[in-house]
């Protein structure tokens, strides 16, 4: 279950503001949760708080899109590989390559996909 608590006036309270991604987004249990950042025609940012053992089914998407590991550890498969990542660490997910991910552990993400 996916659960979005972004909105635009709430998204708007961030710019021009310092703050600490891993806060602003909380676990809920059994839950994934995400919070849309920034949302515009050439890209998103979106944070994401998986619980243990939750995650997101295999899928494509047409542009490559960076994760960041803000909190936990995640096992992200690309086109059937294992990778193990752990808070602090990224990889980069490539365009028209099935993917998918499960949290090892409750973790928080960030997402940053650029459409072009």
């Amino acid at each position: 279950m996916v659960n979005d608590n972004n909105n635009q006036s709430d998204t708007g309270k961030l710019v021009g503001r310092v703050v600490e991604l891993a806060g602003l987004v909380e676990y809920q249990e059994g839950s994934v949760v995400s919070r849309t950042v920034i949302d515009k025609d050439t890209g998103t940012v979106t944070l994401f708080a998986f619980d243990q053992g939750q995650g997101l089914s295999e899928h494509t998407t047409p542009f490559d899109a960076l994760v960041y590991i803000l909190d936990g550890e995640a096992q992200i498969t690309i086109s059937g590989d294992p990778f193990n990542v752990k808070a602090g660490e990224m990889l980069i997910m490539p365009a028209d390559q099935p993917h998918g991910l499960t949290a090892v552990q409750p973790f928080k993400m960030l997402l940053v996909m650029i459409r072009s």
